[in-house]
Formats: structure tokens, C-alpha cells, sequence
């Protein structure tokens, strides 16, 4: 795979909190993976279960925005999982930016922007999925569901919130299994009591320290048990519930048990983001980077790596944004007015990010060719009708309404101009022969139009014709235009049959 950046120049100005602004001048693709750190190294993609915190970019080299390899389920070889796509990008120098989808297409967004993995927020899936808050209402099988359309949805590798694991340890269990299957490459679980809460609200409160070790370790077998090598996540909300000591003694236990990332959740400064990144060093840290005024500082991601944090979570940014372009909406729409340019994507670039083309394109492949019937075929069988008429008795229980008309493939009439020959019978080819047949009881039995060069046919539509010269009527109407009637008469049982030249 190609990991070179294809050249599209843009410059990216990023203000620092308390520091110089600086600009970075570099050429980023529109599509390519980006992380913040060092140069790109090459790595097996193999690695081990522990994953090792990468040093530190040097300052000569921070800043430098570096395409990664997503996931692909098309790789020539073994196909790569979500689980192992994600070891690899975090094992690669640099902090990993991460913002929080709540369904298939904020999913599609987020890989479309070039990030190489992303998070599912219960916060935002709560809100988009139900309208409610994030306060334990949405369920286990409801977060598996969303969850399934948005790993189905992206080639990225993503990590989904697995809440306190919607029970006992039995229940973590069940969870992570359910997010394995449902395609996630990480679950974060979180100590939390249930019925839990948002992490930066209020009302937080945490099992004990032998149910939240026992939580992770559960994790751990489940992950064994299925075969997988899904990344775990342990979040602890013992900071604001208990302590800051309390959280960092969990933490490092966490990382005993076998977590694979570290996260204490509202962190209130950044020293005790450095003391948390300053414990079990060889296990990454993640950071939650609260939008609209969370307990965390926010930091930009170079300040990020230099406290020591390898992922970084965007929890509110989409589902905000999206709060706030409807309302504005609503109000237009209200007031008369629908969108202006440029508040919101043309149709063409809606159907774009959807895959209205690439669907076009594929479907192609599919279509039904057709192909050309042998001379053979043309000659002897073509088009007619075949009417089954019924005996006195079979008429009797039939219903008026309900004539009986099978479709057959019959013979054309091609003595009669049919190879388009010039003759004054050609121009009948051009007309048409309306039969029509109104029972004794006075409810119309059959109607049906046929080309009126497929004359051998019509004894098949009605038997009652055999032995009439159609051709003979036929030539002698040829030459007159508007409708004609060719026959008007009433058959044995009483039908009165009618044919017309149209």
C-alpha cells in the first residue's frame, strides 16, 4: 500500500494556547490518514499484545502532519482485522486524534476528513438514537445495533463505548463478545455503578475497587474465549467520585489486569494529566477532550503528546455541530427561508458522500445484457396471446370480471409483410386489431390489442375466428384510416365478438 502523500497544498495555521503562533506549511491528500508526531516509521504489522508508548517526537519534527494506513478488507493478502489496524496506529510514533461518531454517517464523515480511527460516544448515540441523555437509559442491544451500522459503514478501525459493561462481570463478558461480533476494533469500559452518568455531570459514583479490577479481567477472557484481539480501553470515573489517588491506584490495576489503553475521565488540570501519564508508562494514555466547557483543559494535540497521551477522543464536537446547523435550519425554514449556499452541501456532493456513484458504477456490473435473438426466433416465435375460452359449465362459475388470458409466444405472420418488405400490405404493420368480447350477460369478458400483422395468432385469442379471412378484411382496409370495424357477431354460447382495424 502506497503510505506517500499525493500533492494538494494547504496551509494549516494552528493558535496555541500560551504559546507563539506558528504556521505549518505541509501537502495533505483529502483522503489520507493523518496523526500528529514524528515521521512515518515502517513496522511489521504484526505486534505484540502490550502496546509500548512511543517516545516523543523531537521538537524539530512536531507538528508534522503524517498519512496512516487505515484498515482494508481488500488487502491482497490475509485480511487485516479492525482490532490489529488499530495496534498498529497506535504503536506509531505521535498523539492519535480520534473524534466520536454517533451513527453510520458521522462515521463516514470522520473517515472521509482523513482520520484513521474514531470513537462511538454513548453521550451522542443516546441523544441521536433516542433523544435522551446519557444517564444509563440506552441498552446494551441498542449500542451493539448502532454500532454494527457504523463499523459496517467505514474501512477505519473504531473503538466502541462499552459503558460499565451493562452489568456484572458476566455481563462485560457478554458485551465484549457482542462488540467483537459487531465489528468494533477497541471497547472502552468504564467503572461506573448503574445506572451510570455522563462523565463530566454530576451524580457519579463507582463499584469498588475489587468489582472494577474483576470488571477488566472479565474483559480479558472474553477476549481470549473469542479468539480475538480486540484493544481494551479501561476508563476510570473514581476521580470526581473518589479521588485523584484513587483513580491513579485503578489505573495502574487496570494495566495488571491486561488493559491495553489507560483513561481517567475529567481530569481537572494538567498536572494530574501528568501524573496520569507518568504510571504504568508502557501502556498508552487516552484523553478526553470535552467540548463546551467539560473539567479538562483543553489542549491542542502537540501539547497532548507532550504531556505523554496517545489517543485523544473528540466526544461532543459532531453531535454539537449537528445540534446547532438544525436548529439554525428549523428557524430558516420557519421564517420562509430554506438554507443559503453554502451553509450546507449541493445535492451532487450529498450524493457523493453517500455513494450514489460508486452504487451507479457497481450496479453496471450487474446489469442484464441483452441479447439478440436468432433469426430463427424472430421468424417463428415472437409475440401473441392465446385467450382459454371455457365450456358452457367452466363459464358458468367463473366470475364475469375475471376472463382468463394466458400469454404465449407465437408465431408471426410473416407472409404478410412482417420481413418489411415494400408491398401495399406493409403499412398494415403500422395499425393495430382490437378484440373485444362482451359475455350475453353484458360484462366484458376480454379486451386486449395486438399488431395486426400477427394474424396467425388471433384463432389462439378467439377460437370463434377460425375460418374467417382476416387477411382478406385486412387487405381490404389497408388503405383506410381511423378505426374500422372488421367484424361484429355472436358466437355460439352468445358472445358477441368484436374485432376493429385501428
Amino acid at each position: 500500500m502506497n503510505l506517500q502523500p499525493q500533492v494538494l497544498s494547504r496551509d494549516c495555521t494552528f493558535s496555541l494556547p500560551h504559546t507563539p503562533s506558528f504556521n505549518l506549511s505541509t501537502k495533505i491528500p483529502p483522503s489520507s490518514n493523518l496523526t500528529f508526531g514524528s515521521s512515518l516509521h515502517q513496522r511489521p504489522l504484526s505486534l505484540p499484545h502490550k502496546l509500548n508508548h512511543a517516545p516523543s517526537a523531537s521538537p524539530a519534527k512536531r507538528g508534522v502532519l503524517q498519512p496512516v494506513a487505515a484498515y482494508s478488507r481488500d488487502r491482497e493478502s490475509a485480511p487485516e482485522s479492525p482490532a490489529k489496524a488499530l495496534r498498529r496506529i497506535l504503536d506509531l510514533p505521535g498523539v492519535h486524534q480520534a473524534p466520536a461518531c454517533f451513527d453510520a454517517l458521522s462515521a463516514k464523515l470522520v473517515e472521509r476528513a482523513g482520520f484513521q480511527c474514531c470513537f462511538t460516544s454513548g453521550f451522542s448515540i443516546s441523544a441521536a438514537r433516542l433523544g435522551f441523555p446519557d444517564t444509563g437509559l440506552i441498552s446494551y442491544g441498542e449500542m451493539v445495533d448502532q454500532g454494527q451500522q457504523i463499523t459496517q459503514a467505514v474501512s477505519i478501525p473504531v473503538i466502541g463505548d462499552g459503558d460499565n459493561g451493562y452489568g456484572n462481570a458476566m455481563n462485560v463478558k457478554r458485551t465484549v463478545k457482542g462488540y467483537i461480533k459487531a465489528g468494533f476494533a477497541g471497547i472502552l469500559l468504564e467503572d461506573q455503578v448503574s445506572p451510570k452518568a455522563c462523565g463530566h455531570t454530576k451524580g457519579r459514583k463507582v463499584v469498588s475497587r475489587e468489582e472494577a479490577v474483576i470488571r477488566i479481567r472479565a474483559a480479558v477472557d472474553a477476549r481470549k474465549e473469542s479468539g480475538s484481539d480486540i484493544v481494551i480501553v479501561a476508563r476510570t470515573d473514581s476521580r470526581q467520585a473518589v479521588s485523584l489517588d484513587e483513580a491513579l491506584w485503578r489505573s495502574r490495576a487496570f494495566a495488571d489486569a491486561g488493559a491495553d489503553v489507560l483513561f481517567i475521565d475529567a481530569l481537572t488540570s494538567k498536572e494530574e494529566m501528568k501524573a496520569f501519564c507518568g504510571i504504568s508508562s508502557p501502556v498508552p494514555k487516552m484523553a478526553n477532550m470535552l467540548e463546551g466547557g467539560g473539567k479538562t483543559p483543553i489542549l491542542n494535540p502537540l501539547e497532548l503528546e507532550d504531556v505523554g497521551y496517545k489517543l485523544v477522543a473528540y466526544p461532543l464536537s459532531l453531535i454539537g455541530v449537528s445540534i446547532q446547523a438544525m436548529q439554525e435550519a428549523l428557524a430558516g425554514i420557519r421564517g420562509g427561508r430554506i438554507p443559503p449556499p453554502g451553509s450546507m452541501p449541493s445535492f451532487e456532493e450529498v450524493k457523493e458522500i453517500l455513494g450514489f456513484n460508486n452504487y451507479y458504477d457497481e450496479e453496471k456490473r450487474y446489469s442484464a445484457s441483452i441479447t439478440p435473438l436468432s433469426s430463427e426466433r424472430l421468424t417463428s416465435n415472437v409475440y401473441s396471446l392465446q385467450r382459454r375460452v371455457k365450456d358452457d359449465a367452466e363459464q358458468k362459475d367463473q366470475s364475469p370480471q375475471d376472463p382468463i388470458v394466458e400469454v404465449i409466444t407465437p408465431d408471426v405472420y410473416n407472409n404478410y409483410g412482417a420481413d418489411g418488405s415494400r408491398g401495399s400490405f406493409s403499412g398494415i404493420w403500422s395499425r393495430t386489431l382490437r378484440v373485444k368480447i362482451t359475455g350475453r350477460d353484458g360484462f366484458e369478458k376480454l379486451d386486449v390489442r395486438i399488431p395486426a400483422g400477427f394474424l396467425d395468432g388471433i384463432t389462439n385469442i378467439v377460437p370463434a375466428l377460425g375460418g374467417v379471412n382476416i387477411k382478406e378484411l385486412l387487405n381490404e382496409a389497408a388503405d383506410e384510416m381511423g378505426g374500422k370495424v372488421l367484424l361484429d357477431f355472436n358466437d355460439t354460447i352468445g358472445d358477441r365478438i368484436q374485432v376493429f382495424l385501428e
